[in-house]
């Protein structure tokens, strides 16, 4: 095997890869997409069967911007959840709420008397 025989597999590997990653994109949207109904989705896929190349380039010519707009949303709706949860389980910023909670802890008996003294120093501090 030559240099560039190797070359051309790599180059061809490459683009073979990029492609799968675009029809599973496409395939993905299909079954996320709420606006299309069950015969749209089928026969989407169906094309997708039987002419792979030819439906993935009318399917991004066709409904490609939705299909960012869809995944910005998902991205959008993903980072607000996220958001959301790491400050429903953030410790509270003011020194009264830190000392509440370390209370709480006291009282449940998960820390001792000592940690918890730790704990109202270093939110007084």
């Amino acid at each position: 095997m030559t240099f560039w025989d190797f070359f051309w597999l790599m180059l061809w590997g490459f683009f073979f890869v990029a492609y799968l990653m675009v029809l599973f994109q496409i395939i993905v949207d299909i079954f996320r997409d709420p606006s299309l109904g069950g015969w749209a989705r089928a026969g989407w896929l169906i094309a997708l069967l039987f002419f792979p190349p030819l439906t993935a380039l009318i399917y991004l010519i066709a409904r490609g911007r939705s299909m960012g707009e869809r995944e910005m949303d998902r991205y959008r709706q993903n980072r607000a959840a996220t958001d959301d949860y790491i400050r429903s389980v953030a410790a509270p910023a003011d020194p009264a709420g830190q000392i509440a909670s370390a209370k709480g802890l006291l009282d449940s008996g998960a820390i001792t008397q000592e940690e918890f003294a730790q704990l109202k120093a270093k939110a007084l501090a």
